[in-house]
């Protein structure tokens, strides 16, 4: 008994070592920006975020269900990523068949309107999370994130870390519109 306890002891290293290494393995050529969500295809989590001020509208669960694809951009004006973004959420904002809504994460209303007027305001819509709950119910990693919500209000994709031209072209713009239609 005293011998088996020892070669369990003496090989629990060499166990969790090998564990780690195919976790690795496994982890390797992975894009780190495609994080698995497991709301994929599922509604939208329930959420009633207020405006950047006060009796200003703000963000809501029943605002994706208006009968049009919603692109949902997590942003906050203290992440350097989302300043480098915003040019292309612009420029995204202004093509037909979706509207560009922002949940401002951890941001100070004050802030986040500073952002906007120094870079202009895309979105259509901006609710405050101050608290960062809402963000943690879509399961938000962190800033700045991407999801695209479908007309019934289901979440249908979901991109961490900055949007680029070619991640618009490939994977978002054909998304958009397959849903839109």
């Amino acid at each position: 008994m005293k011998g088996q306890f020892r070669f369990l002891l003496a090989a629990l290293p060499l166990a969790v070592a090998i564990g780690l290494g195919g976790l690795f393995y496994d982890r390797l050529g992975k894009n780190p920006s495609e994080l698995p969500s497991v709301l994929i295809g599922k509604p939208a989590p329930e959420f009633d975020l207020p405006g950047l001020d006060p009796g200003q509208p703000g963000f809501a669960t029943a605002d994706l269900r208006a009968g049009s694809v919603t692109v949902v951009n997590v942003f906050a004006s203290w992440c350097a990523p989302c300043r480098i973004e915003h040019p292309i959420l612009t420029k995204l904002a202004g093509q037909p068949g979706f509207r560009l809504v922002g949940l401002a994460y951890k941001d100070k209303p004050e802030a986040t309107k500073a952002f906007l007027a120094e870079l202009g305001n895309p979105y259509a819509l901006i609710g405050s999370d101050l608290a960062g709950r809402v963000a943690i119910d879509w399961g938000v990693y962190g800033v700045p994130e991407t999801y695209v919500v479908s007309k019934q209000g289901e979440i249908m994709w979901k991109h961490v870390g900055e949007l680029t031209d070619e991640v618009i072209a490939r994977e978002l713009q054909p998304l958009v519109e397959k849903l839109a239609q």
